[in-house]
């Protein structure tokens, strides 16, 4: 018996390593399918038109590693910019049409890769909770370049977690003035809960306690520590929350939880027929103006 003991404590063990790098190492995830857009995608002019923007190239190290981001100023001078973070396995050029959305709204914008993605170092992946980190110093650099800046927060998917995160964090600098997401995730621990389920028919316990462990022995944090929404509750700022109600990666309810969280102004847009991530491609009308709307009236 203690022999069987052991046989199964070693094939749990090796399952949490072997889904620790399925989730959290960074390389090319087979579940994820091409961010590549097609011509007869909505966003596809969006992302020629970004492309004819001039653009230049930001650095910066925090927590000993080198971040880069794509920094295009707005055509008209402005104290007005957004930093628009992208999602899980992405990067900065995935993030194209919604960089011309604001830069069409006569923002600057600021366009970080995430730890362990694109451009940036990093071979593990924090799921927003290290990047927040990272989105204070983004947000501290652009305020020292321009103390009178005056700052959105956009995020995508594990970018909405992130900018949801980074809500809650005293060193947060009071020029930024508002957040949007589009569909972010309540808690990593829900979210790999969820997934697990989904993708592989597994129950929470043992494996993601013991990959939870692993992430806090190699990446600082366990998945329950990341959680969107108990940052949101010591959130203050205006906020707007977009999620497509057909949304099967991320479920859509997590968006109540995350509005339900926050204490400042908030709204809450959700688009039909909209999947994971696709909600500006579903309805770029009514997405555009909804932001529009929201940056007019939360602006200070």
């Amino acid at each position: 018996m203690p022999f069987l003991i052991l046989i199964a404590f070693l094939i749990s063990l090796g399952a949490s390593f072997y889904f620790f790098h399925v989730a959290q190492i960074r390389e090319e995830k087979s579940f994820i399918n091409s961010s590549a857009r097609k011509k007869d995608n909505p966003l596809y002019v969006y992302e020629q038109y970004f492309d004819s923007l001039e653009k230049t190239t930001l650095q910066m190290t925090n927590q000993g590693l080198n971040q880069v981001a794509w920094y295009v100023p707005a055509d008209k001078e402005t104290d007005k910019t957004v930093i628009v973070v992208h999602g899980f396995v992405s990067s900065k050029e995935d993030m194209k049409p919604y960089a011309w959305l604001f830069h069409d709204l006569g923002y600057n914008v600021l366009m970080p890769d995430n730890m362990a993605h694109g451009d940036s170092q990093g071979r593990i992946i924090g799921y927003g909770w290290n990047d927040r980190l990272n989105l204070v110093k983004w947000a501290e650099l652009l305020v020292d370049k321009n103390p009178s800046s005056q700052i959105t927060l956009f995020g995508l998917s594990m970018g909405a977690a992130t900018v949801m995160m980074a809500s809650g964090e005293k060193e947060l600098p009071k020029q930024v003035v508002n957040i949007i997401e589009d569909c972010g995730y309540n808690s990593v621990w829900e979210e790999l809960k969820y997934q697990a389920k989904d993708m592989y028919d597994l129950p929470a316990f043992p494996i993601l306690y013991e990959v939870s462990a692993l992430s806090k022995i190699r990446a600082g944090f366990s998945y329950g520590q990341a959680s969107s929404v108990e940052q949101l509750k010591k959130n203050n700022l205006p906020v707007l929350f977009i999620h497509g109600d057909a949304d099967k990666f991320v479920p859509t309810d997590m968006v109540y939880d995350n509005y339900k969280a926050t204490q400042g102004y908030k709204e809450l847009y959700i688009v039909k027929g909209a999947k994971h991530a696709k909600s500006f491609e579903t309805d770029p009308e009514t997405y555009r103006e909804t932001i529009s709307n929201f940056l007019k009236k939360s602006e200070k």
